[in-house]
């Protein structure tokens, strides 16, 4: 059985726990107003698709380029100091931006810039919180946490866009950017009273520190010698490949096929970002079942189910489409929290900056991938097509993974995972 990870010093935990989470949230929060701020001023003020599409670009290439690297120095260094320093550029880079905006000198190569050390330090700072999650809270509440993770991107996801869209009509883009930076100091403040817990590293004092390359291929062996979770992590690339790309699709499916505008749009992805609201307060009182992997199958197939009705719905029955969007937001939290909290529950803590760093990046370099793909298969298909093909895989995997003994075994990880990460066999890698 694998080794379970809680609180070590003794003390009351959800009081420091969610003091620092809420920080964290308030930070999220005016993390999104902004980008969808800079969002909108690129679309006013270039009208270029291929300046979206490279925006876009230059927020995904940290977690997919660096994400290893950053995970493994994540598990290297002081987690606490990690977050304040990173939440610190961010306030630092946003400024720097606000000032530029203010001075009406703004350039889009400025807000590339920004934009991608925004990326690079929030991939610092999602893999430290993530990561000390399993040191500050108890291991029978983790999956309740990441129901309330999941309720918290549900929430956002609603009120996001609309409070951006707000703002700008009564701000100017500096005073939208600087809540940022007040939003980020309050995420910063708690870190300086309160401690979080570092991981033991596992190594004698006497012996030698390992390099971070030696760190980066414990962690990619530790992956690959782990069944279940490598399986699950395949899933979840066949997740990102397909799920993602469909909805980017969405916009078109609702005008051409569904002959809908603007309000039947927002109709959709409200009911999605309801979904998930509700997906994660589901999950955080009630916790999942007892095996936390069934759950995760279970919200895969409900996930499928709903984009199948998007791809099935006929055009005269939108209200269908709004049904199966509210599926997909439901499910979300219930397929990827309880894998959250797997990880955190089963994976030494000094090892799971980089097992969550490897995950994500192959995860997120499966999304432009499938936008690739996607586009020119719906231009020849029809865009119900790769919905149909989505939600028949999600399906797919969710039945295949029911009968797969690696993957349903998943909370009993293999002793020869650890086995193989011994001081002797690192030194002579």
């Amino acid at each position: 059985m694998a080794k379970q990870f809680s609180i070590k010093d003794g003390k009351p935990w959800k009081a420091r726990f969610f003091t620092i989470w809420s920080g964290q949230a308030l930070s999220i929060l005016g993390s999104q107003l902004v980008q969808f701020a800079l969002i909108w001023h690129l679309t006013v003020s270039t009208g270029s698709a291929t300046v979206l599409a490279t925006a876009s670009l230059v927020g995904m290439l940290p977690g997919v380029i660096l994400g290893p690297v950053v995970g493994t120095l994540v598990d290297r260094w002081n987690r606490r100091w990690i977050m304040v320093l990173s939440d610190g550029i961010v306030a630092f880079a946003t400024l720097v931006l606000a000032v530029l905006f203010a001075l009406n000198i703004v350039a889009v190569w400025h807000i590339y810039v920004v934009m991608f050390i925004r990326s690079l330090a929030g991939c610092f700072h999602g893999n430290a919180m993530s990561a000390s999650t399993s040191l500050m809270a108890p291991v029978e509440n983790l999956t309740r946490i990441q129901g309330i993770n999941q309720m918290l991107n549900g929430g956002l996801n609603i009120v996001a866009a609309p409070l951006g869209a707000l703002l700008l009509g009564w701000l100017p883009m500096q005073g939208i950017l600087a809540i940022d930076v007040a939003t980020a100091l309050t995420a910063i403040l708690p870190l300086f009273f309160l401690e979080i817990p570092q991981p033991e590293r596992g190594k004698d004092p006497g012996e030698a520190r390992s390099t971070v390359w030696q760190d980066f291929k414990t962690g990619l062996r530790y992956v690959l010698g782990w069944p279940g979770l490598l399986m699950v992590s395949l899933m979840t690339v066949g997740l990102n490949f397909t799920i993602i790309p469909a909805f980017s699709l969405l916009p078109l499916m609702v005008k051409d096929y569904f002959n809908g505008g603007a309000i039947q749009l927002s109709w959709v992805e409200a009911a999605m970002g309801i979904g998930m609201f509700l997906g994660g307060a589901l999950l955080s009182v009630w916790g999942g079942f007892k095996r936390k992997i069934l759950t995760s199958m279970l919200g895969l197939m409900g996930m499928g189910a709903g984009t199948l009705l998007l791809a099935l719905a006929p055009a005269s029955f939108f209200h269908l489409a709004v049904g199966g969007a509210l599926l997909v937001g439901l499910m979300s939290p219930i397929t990827m929290g309880p894998f959250f909290a797997i990880i955190q529950s089963n994976v030494e803590p000094d090892l799971q900056a980089r097992v969550f760093s490897l995950l994500q990046s192959v995860g997120t370099a499966a999304v432009p991938l499938g936008l690739l793909v996607a586009g020119p298969l719906a231009d020849q298909l029809g865009i119900q097509a790769w919905f149909l093909l989505g939600g028949t895989l999600c399906v797919s995997m969710g039945l295949v993974g029911l009968f797969m003994p690696s993957v349903m075994n998943i909370e009993r990880k293999p002793g020869t995972v650890l086995e193989n990460l011994n001081p002797s066999s690192e030194q002579t890698a």
